[in-house]
């Protein structure tokens, strides 16, 4: 009798859910496992929640989340752009977030509007050129780059490309529709080559004397500035970095970002995890480990990117981006922008 009674007291012990399950955390991310693991360990050390991370290009992870639907283990998704953010919303793949204190210091350009994602990191877009060929006297705005004088002389990366697509997105809210086909046409009039490869062989292009002008995330060319390899701080010592559009609406601006999936099973440990990826701590290492601008105000950028100086971001709200998406890619196609 006595051991049936113990048995008793017990098994409600046994059966209780906290104590069979520890809490943890599904991550897809399309940070390498290198540039966010640490992070995320330091957060499993201070909250005591696992976390299990996949790590994969940006469109495969989105394209996973459809196809698992509400099956999916996920619970957050890290992933680029406002576009490809914007695209995991529209297809019904993220959550609304529980608005924050770590929230609400993100500035609203920044976040979506209904708060389905929030940006970790920025990076901007701006123009490169190559020293001694030409001067920044020479450069002013995004737009100016249609200029003839340019003809042959400019690198960038495809019109696939999401980047690209949400520069153009920020074109045609600034300008308007006609005036953004005219910078594409114009643009790939001046382009050195068809588009190949990603920012970084835009940059080594530039460098080689493929072209005179990049268009390049900052994120890239401070990875090379960041490197011990000479082949890197050579395209570093060739170029210099110019920020358009100064006197007007400011240089293009983007994020990588994070939403808890609609499929989340731990969404408090979700809300936890992006509260902590919000505090300074994590914005500092985070921002300085991944070559990018921290989007709290008042958390100073990596010694590099400080020192190519401050400068005017367009505040453009980033949702704006994703709904101008299909437009943007409508108008690089009929230009030509392969």
């Amino acid at each position: 009798m006595h051991k049936l009674l113990a048995l008793s007291l017990l098994m409600p012990l046994a059966l209780s859910p906290s104590l069979l399950q520890a809490e943890e955390l599904n991550i897809y991310s399309s940070r390498k496992e290198a540039l966010i693991k640490p992070l995320l360990d330091k957060f499993s050390e201070q909250s005591g929640i696992k976390i299990n991370l996949v790590t994969g290009k940006d469109d495969a992870l989105i394209t996973r989340l459809t196809r698992e639907g509400s099956r999916s283990p996920a619970d957050i998704l890290i992933t680029a752009d406002a576009g490809r953010l914007h695209r995991a919303k529209a297809g019904e793949l993220l959550q609304p977030m529980a608005t924050s204190d770590a929230l609400k210091q993100v500035p609203a350009n920044l976040k979506d509007q209904d708060n389905q994602w929030v940006g970790l990191t920025l990076r901007a877009r701006p123009i490169f050129y190559v020293k001694g060929k030409v001067s920044p006297d020479e450069l002013s705005t995004y737009e100016a780059l249609t200029d003839t004088k340019w003809q042959g002389r400019i690198c960038i990366r495809s019109s696939g490309n999401i980047y690209n697509q949400s520069l153009m997105a920020s074109l045609i809210d600034a300008d308007g529709a006609d005036k953004a086909q005219a910078f594409a046409s114009g643009l790939v009039g001046n382009m050195a080559r068809p588009p190949a490869g990603g920012d970084t062989d835009q940059l080594r292009a530039a460098a080689a004397g493929v072209c005179d002008i990049a268009i390049a995330n900052t994120y890239y060319y401070g990875r090379l500035a960041n490197s011990d390899d000479p082949k890197n701080q050579s395209v570093v010592k060739a170029l210099g970095l110019f920020w358009p559009n100064q006197a007007d609406r400011g240089t293009h601006v983007n994020v990588s970002g994070i939403g808890i999936t609609r499929s989340a099973k731990n969404r408090e440990a979700a809300a936890k995890l992006i509260d902590f990826m919000l505090t300074e701590e994590a914005q500092n290492w985070y921002a300085q480990v991944n070559n990018e601008y921290p989007v709290l105000p008042g958390v100073s950028p990596s010694h590099v990117l400080a020192s190519w100086g401050e400068f005017k971001a367009d505040d453009i709200s980033l949702n704006r981006l994703g709904s101008l998406n299909r437009q943007a890619v409508e108008i690089m196609d009929r230009a030509g922008w392969k």
